[in-house]
């Protein structure tokens, strides 16, 4: 073997020792700076995780940066309706949202899209690329939108405030199963300094059912280690192939709140990918919409919902 030959090969023994002297400097250096940024990260989720880097606002104020982005969708009729509140996974509210609003008008409810991304600029730039990855906004900040969002509808005139039903997909669902987990241990969600006004005897008053889809149930959510005692009808509608929240992770949830006594149903859609009721994508996105799976979860979600619902009125 030539000498040329020999040095395209690994470095071995003295070799390697050679080339460690040579190239250690280099070799630690970005071996540190990755592990700072490594350390950086974690803590920030961990801190945002507990809620020391999430500043407490009155309610009055999160209200008023979520109203002007509430996208209300009325069937005909005279109400008051049923309505349910919808929330966006971690890349802000896409055509998902507007279909199941189409389908909940469908059948007599009116829907709520609550927008938690425009009123941060989450929107521009891609920002939103640092919720999906923990970095700004995790479920248990932006669960402070869903409460406030609540007693927002039930102010509304053509809400029936003692029917409304909670909707999320995916970081929604994580937001509004942090909600549940916080009125439990009867805690504010963090972003808030107290809770909306008439919500001191009962925060959740007039919440009749959740849908969660595709929740991320990890360990970042803190409904997986306390649950949650609020006795309503949970359906997770969850994605077999979902390589982002795994169903798993969502089933261990549901089957400790079950053993609890909660009312809570599962439906697993074997051969779905994480958000397959959503069209619009990212460049490069991975995941795949599927219309007709997207039609037995709705079908599935309207039944839940006339149960939810209750008998006519």
């Amino acid at each position: 073997m030539s000498d040329r030959d020999q040095s395209r090969l690994p470095p071995t023994g003295p070799r390697l020792l050679r080339w460690w002297r040579r190239w250690r400097w280099i070799v630690l250096g970005v071996g540190g700076f990755v592990c700072l940024w490594l350390v950086v990260i974690a803590g920030n989720s961990l801190g945002r995780y507990l809620g020391w880097f999430v500043p407490a606002e009155p309610p009055e104020a999160v209200a008023a940066a979520l109203r002007p982005y509430y996208r209300t969708m009325v069937p005909p009729g005279e109400g008051p309706f049923p309505t349910a509140l919808l929330y966006s996974g971690c890349d802000g509210p896409h055509d998902n949202l507007d279909r199941w609003a189409d389908m909940l008008n469908a059948r007599g409810w009116a829907a709520i899209v609550v927008d938690s991304h425009s009123p941060r600029d989450f929107q521009e730039h891609e920002v939103w690329r640092l919720i999906c990855a923990g970095q700004l906004l995790m479920g248990s900040e932006r669960a402070s939108d869903v409460l406030v969002s609540i007693h927002d509808a039930r102010r509304m005139k053509f809400v029936d405030p003692d029917r409304l039903v909670l909707i999320g997909s995916s970081h929604g669902g994580w937001a509004i199963m942090e909600l549940l987990a916080f009125e439990k241990e009867w805690r504010l969600p963090y972003g808030l300094s107290e809770l909306p006004g008439g919500a001191t005897a009962a925060p959740l008053d007039g919440v009749v059912g959740a849908i969660l889809l595709y929740p991320y149930c990890g360990t970042a959510n803190r409904a997986r280690r306390v649950g949650w005692s609020l006795p309503i009808p949970v359906l997770f509608l969850l994605a077999g192939r979902d390589a982002i929240a795994p169903a798993d992770a969502c089933l261990e949830v549901a089957g400790e709140l079950a053993m609890a006594g909660l009312p809570v149903e599962t439906r697993v859609f074997d051969n779905a990918t994480h958000g397959f009721d959503q069209k619009e994508r990212a460049p490069f996105s991975f995941l795949q919409f599927d219309p007709e799976i997207t039609a037995m979860a709705m079908a599935i979600a309207g039944d839940f919902l006339d149960r939810a619902d209750g008998p006519p009125r």
